[in-house]
């Protein structure tokens, strides 16, 4: 009997290895995504670094400061919400998990908002003032709306992960014994946060 239960916690075990290096193979291609996207940030800034810096003063620092507190706490609620699961405080995990999607909620209405001005001043590509804009500060706003929106794309996913997740918590299909959906979870969040962490000073802090 022992050698059976043996057995079967051989293969749940392996079958959570399997699970968290899928993940972190899925991480490994979004850092590649967002990796060449730098890259080529680096290079058009180089190109054009004065422009860039004029695009820089377009956006507002004070949103982007408050929109990575946001996020710096989420990843703090993650975190505390897998250690709540680890302890078996199933209840404490869903409410930490609630103020992640919270914070996260804050940060994509902070995020609306910034790019509702930037319709609302034509700097939207293909828009009138965005055409009269230098070669430069184009490609900048490009790559800010691409960018940034891309990450906010991310947010959405890894909200509506937590959410599914929470509610896996709360049938209790998600416990102190199964908790890799919900480290995977988190795994994915914390890339959010530290891509959000290199976006914020290379759109809003150049100088």
């Amino acid at each position: 009997m022992s050698s059976e239960a043996g057995t079967h916690d051989q293969l749940f075990h392996r079958d959570d290895y399997a699970k968290k290096m899928g993940m972190w193979l899925f991480l490994f291609t979004e850092v590649l995504l967002f990796g060449g996207l730098f890259i080529v940030y680096a290079v058009y800034r180089f190109k054009n670094h004065e422009a860039f810096h004029e695009g820089s003063e377009e956006l507002s620092t004070l949103i982007g400061t408050i929109n990575t507190v946001f996020l710096l706490t989420s990843s703090l609620t993650v975190a505390l919400a897998i250690t709540a699961i680890q302890k078996g405080r199933s209840k404490r995990a869903i409410n930490l998990i609630m103020v992640t999607l919270v914070l996260a909620f804050a940060f994509l209405v902070n995020k609306y908002f910034e790019w509702n001005v930037k319709f609302e001043h034509g700097l939207f590509p293909g828009m009138e003032h965005y055409k009269m804009l230098s070669n430069g500060e184009a490609q900048f706003f490009n790559l800010y709306f691409l960018m940034t929106g891309l990450h906010g794309i991310h947010v959405i996913v890894g909200g509506i992960l937590l959410l599914i997740i929470a509610e896996g918590i709360k049938r209790g299909n998600i416990n102190q014994g199964n908790y890799i959906y919900l480290e995977n979870a988190g795994l994915y969040w914390h890339l959010v946060d530290v891509i959000w962490i290199y976006l914020f000073p290379l759109f809003y802090l150049i100088t």
